[in-house]
């Protein structure tokens, strides 16, 4: 008779409450779903559910964490980019409607594949932070379609992404209708509407300084670029530590940096079970997409960090790290050069460090 260790024990017990929920969630969707149910199907206690998930949200979240980790992870990465913007867009597009149920699917099942958050976040924070995911998201995008280009492609990017969902909301609340073809070949010919985007949000002129400083720094290891999926260190760059809530910010780094300096953007939360789900659940989704049509080197000088043991936020003196965290390092030859906090902490550690280069 082989015994289980107490964490090879958690971890089946963990399993069988995800393939349980996962059944249950399919079945019935998300509102009806009820925990008792669960426990049944796993065989387990109500209890055993919730030692594991503090409530059925992050049950859920974790269920939807799981099915995009094992659809990306068998999925083949894209080795070199499409060579124009308007066949990126028509690729990233089919690759995105993939998750579009067929006709046939149970309404739940199918919701569950869309990765759907209807009625999952009843209150304020939820939508609030996916506001700024859907801009952390666009920023990703374009990114890739800038190539390095001084044009900014972000308009067309929230554009995209925008007929995307409400291709996805139409799929949830109204199955077979419309063409997903038609949807991908409009995106395709999106990129070639002229948006005039321009970079000059109105509040950067009135962001307190960063301050220049001489500080030792310690960079954590073993962190993960959730982009390149390769292991980073932090000896030189600009570093800058996100909120949930705060993630539309990241712009403001990515722009103020010098061109080819790295940027390194770690997202923290004050809610890992919920909040933080969600944050990974988005991330992990867009990424996903993102890279089997879009070659890495587009953002290699860019790398998204989950910082969820708060580790690149305390190296940085972030002591209580929650959704509303803005704090940024300007870090050169692993000595920090510059400090900022509060609103606009990237735009000002971004900017002190180039006119301390220039």
């Amino acid at each position: 008779m082989v015994r289980l260790t107490r964490v090879q024990q958690q971890a089946r017990t963990r399993a069988a409450v995800l393939a349980a929920a996962r059944e249950e969630f399919a079945e019935h969707g998300f509102v009806p779903a009820k925990v008792d149910r669960i426990a049944e199907r796993a065989e387990l206690t109500r209890g055993a559910v919730y030692s594991n998930f503090p409530s059925k949200r992050a049950l859920y979240l974790a269920v939807l964490i799981d099915l995009v980790g094992k659809a990306s992870g068998g999925e083949p990465q894209a080795t070199v980019s499409p060579t124009s913007r308007v066949d990126a867009l028509g690729v990233f597009a089919r690759v995105w409607l993939e998750r579009l149920p067929l006709v046939g699917d149970a309404a739940p099942g199918g919701r569950l594949q869309l990765r759907s958050l209807d009625g999952v976040f009843e209150d304020e924070r939820g939508p609030a932070v996916l506001a700024q995911l859907a801009r952390l998201e666009a920023l990703l995008l374009a990114i890739a379609l800038e190539r390095g280009a001084p044009a900014r492609r972000v308009r067309l990017a929230e554009l995209v992404l925008t007929m995307l969902d409400g291709a996805g909301h139409r799929a949830e609340t109204s199955p077979g209708f419309g063409d997903p073809f038609d949807v991908a070949h409009a995106c395709r010919h999106m990129a070639e509407i002229d948006l005039e985007d321009t970079w000059a949000p109105p509040h950067l002129p009135y962001v307190a300084p960063a301050r220049t400083c001489a500080d030792a720094w310690t960079a954590p290891e073993g962190l993960v670029d959730q982009i390149s999926g390769e292991r980073v260190g932090l000896a030189n760059g600009l570093v800058v530590v996100l909120g949930a809530s705060r993630l539309g910010a990241a712009e403001e780094a990515v722009r103020s940096a010098k061109p080819g300096e790295q940027v390194t953007l770690a997202i923290v939360t004050g809610d890992q079970e919920e909040t933080g789900r969600l944050v990974r659940l988005r991330v992990t989704d867009a990424v996903g997409c993102l890279r089997r049509v879009f070659a890495p080197e587009v953002w290699q000088h860019v790398r998204l960090m989950l910082d969820d043991d708060a580790l690149v936020a305390s190296a940085i003196g972030v002591t209580d790290p929650c959704d509303d965290t803005e704090s940024a390092v300007s870090v050169r030859d692993g000595v920090i050069v510059a400090r900022a906090h509060g609103r606009g902490a990237g735009h000002a550690a971004g900017a002190r460090r180039r006119e301390a280069t220039s």
